[in-house]
């Protein structure tokens, strides 16, 4: 048996943030951020936090297929800014939507994130019985940002979104390739909690707001993606010419086009969409396939490439049959 996805949905926060409204409380300007990102703006939560907009997308992806949230197997929030600690945010959804017969759980990969879950939730598929599950990328990244650091206030936005799965019998994940370099996860943090407590040793080692080594990061990115894509194409036994569209992680534009240009394919086959959304992280990949979807630009049979790369450092890839 494989999984096949039945349903998209995305949800956002109402209010926008455009670069002009940076530049307003920060040394920095449209031009600087968009030359450099290719970012425009980003949706900011204010009463919004990542259970809701993960609920909103749950509800659309039900209500879009028909189906009671009973019918629903498991939940899976993939996050690196959970509401709480615990209860997972996953199980903060079940219990808004009355899923009451799914299990469910949080999977951090940081922006590698769906992409990782896909392959682990694809596991639970193996079965002849009719088995539906949600996996959703939720963040509200605007809680880790230091709103006077300029290198990564800029970058990140909040939001949500998810994919209603179903089992086939029909495969259509064809390969997976996850690859994790811990040695190097200094380079981008965010929310660091110190050893021992503030009562143990009289210091509050709480440093919750974005770290990044930008250069180090672009330059793991752009080596580490078609990297990992050239070695999912090999499982899969397909060149890079046979995919429709790369779907990647939506972090800087510059990126998009370096993976571009060292699997040497079109920029036309890569989409984006993070001038109007920034960073989402884990949300990043399942928003621009749910726009891809709706719009039109991906078809059922399509040959599809996800692939996220980021905090851990991580880098993520799946090839699939739309």
């Amino acid at each position: 048996m494989g999984v096949k996805i039945v349903q998209t949905a995305h949800a956002v926060p109402t209010k926008i943030m455009t670069n002009y409204d940076l530049s307003q409380i920060m040394d920095t300007s449209d031009e600087w951020i968009r030359s450099r990102t290719g970012i425009s703006q980003r949706h900011i939560a204010t009463t919004e936090t990542t259970s809701s907009l993960c609920g909103q997308v749950s509800e659309q992806l039900l209500q879009q297929a028909q189906l009671p949230a009973t019918a629903l197997d498991f939940i899976v929030v993939c996050t690196m800014s959970p509401d709480y600690f615990t209860p997972a945010t996953a199980a903060v959804v079940q219990g808004m939507i009355g899923a009451t017969n799914a299990f469910a759980f949080d999977l951090n990969a940081a922006c590698s994130g769906f992409v990782y879950g896909l392959s682990v939730v694809q596991h639970y598929f193996q079965t002849n019985k009719e088995t539906y599950g949600l996996l959703i990328g939720g963040e509200v990244l605007s809680r880790l940002i230091n709103w006077q650091d300029r290198s990564t206030a800029v970058l990140f936005g909040d939001g949500a979104a998810g994919v209603l799965l179903k089992n086939s019998h029909t495969p259509h994940l064809l390969a997976s390739d996850l690859a994790t370099f811990g040695d190097r996860g200094g380079q981008l943090t965010a929310g660091y909690r110190g050893g021992a407590s503030q009562m143990v040793n009289g210091v509050n080692q709480i440093m919750p707001y974005f770290q990044m080594d930008g250069r180090g990061i672009y330059s793991f990115a752009t080596r580490g993606v078609p990297a990992s894509i050239e070695r999912a194409l090999q499982q899969a036994n397909l060149v890079a010419d046979q995919v429709d569209h790369f779907i990647l992680h939506q972090a800087n534009t510059r990126i998009v086009a370096q993976v571009a240009k060292r699997l040497q394919q079109p920029l036309s086959k890569f989409p984006q969409n993070m001038a109007a959304y920034g960073n989402t992280s884990a949300a990043s990949i399942p928003l621009l396939l749910d726009e891809c979807v709706r719009s039109g630009q991906i078809k059922l049979g399509d040959i599809l490439v996800l692939s996220g790369f980021g905090g851990g450092l991580t880098v993520g890839t799946q090839i699939m049959i739309y």
